[in-house]
């Protein structure tokens, strides 16, 4: 590892594989997390603080501020997923956290955390992006200060909580579409590479069996996210990295492949209201030609990930005392 750690900032709904971004963010060298901001998803906001707490602790991080952030969507109401249990953490009955939130809102840390680092930001938004569409609409200099924004959020092909829509985007789709106007370098990293990142059975075993918080931790959150839908978690079959692997594309951006391409987000009423609309034609089609182009955001949309070499990044570093 050679350089200085890229300053990070994590904006999440905690969530069970939030909470395995936040492990490796923590305790990867390479990254320096600055800040993390909570936002309703998974789970309701005050859930989301208090998971985001007990992970940090947990994991035995320094004092990193934390801030409560946005109840609901800009112009829809909250809708938690239940995948991740009644308290947005797998129910694994963690203790409640010593550490208390800070006394400002997600947008104020946000504001205050990218303007004082002294080398620009990347953001990584593993949730609903409200927060991040507040923060530029309140603060658009923010972005003179941010490297890049990689965010979990959107699909090309098939989503989940729609058939076209992915779960972050559709709970919040013009947070979203704001989002990819903040005029800075966004990657995508949607539903298609984040399926494929796969920890095994073995490795998750071993995690759970480790004498150490964070580790053990790790493998407990994993072994509730099994890797082919309708397994129960008790099987403790293969579990997914999920949003983690949005942190691994920062920490190491040579284990994704992208595109850079035209995307806008559906906002209409109906089915595919929330679809990241990912344009992979080669040429304009009779829309354009007939009826004009439209102006649509250019992002790096990744489009296949090395799933070894992230298993194996997030392996060895959720490890590191």
């Amino acid at each position: 590892m050679t350089g200085q750690p890229i300053p990070v900032i994590i904006d999440c709904d905690t969530g069970v594989d939030d909470a395995l971004a936040l492990l490796l963010a923590v305790r990867h060298p390479g990254l320096d997390l600055r800040a993390v901001t909570c936002v309703a998803g998974n789970t309701d906001v005050d859930g989301v603080v208090r998971n985001t707490l007990t992970v940090l602790e947990q994991a035995g991080a320094p004092d990193i501020p934390v801030a409560r952030g946005a109840e609901r969507p800009l112009l829809e109401p909250a809708r938690s997923a239940p995948v991740h249990g009644t308290d947005g953490m797998g129910d694994l009955g963690l203790p409640a956290p010593t550490r208390t939130p800070a006394a400002v809102d997600a947008v104020t840390l946000l504001h205050r955390e990218i303007l004082a680092s002294p080398r620009p930001v990347t953001l990584i938004p593993t949730a609903p992006l409200t927060n991040i569409a507040l923060l530029l609409r309140t603060h658009p200099e923010v972005t003179r200060n941010i490297e890049r924004i990689v965010f979990m959020g959107g699909a090309v092909e098939v989503g989940n909580a729609t058939p076209v829509a992915e779960f972050n985007v559709w709970h919040d789709p013009e947070a979203a579409a704001i989002l990819l106007t903040a005029g800075v370098p966004i990657t995508m990293y949607g539903l298609d590479v984040f399926r494929q990142v796969v920890v095994d059975s073995a490795e998750v075993h071993r995690l759970r069996a480790s004498g150490e918080p964070g580790t053990r931790l790790a493998g407990e959150l994993l072994a509730h996210r099994p890797a082919h839908q309708g397994e129960p978690p008790e099987a403790e079959e293969a579990g997914g990295l999920g949003d983690a692997g949005a942190v691994c594309a920062v920490a190491d951006p040579q284990g994704i492949t992208t595109r850079l391409l035209p995307v806008e987000v559906s906002l209409a009423p109906g089915p595919a209201r929330g679809q990241t609309v990912v344009d992979r034609r080669p040429r304009l089609g009779e829309s354009e030609i007939h009826e004009g182009g439209r102006e649509r955001a250019l992002v790096d949309v990744a489009l296949a990930v090395d799933a070894d070499r992230y298993v194996k990044l997030y392996l060895e570093t959720v490890e590191r005392p």
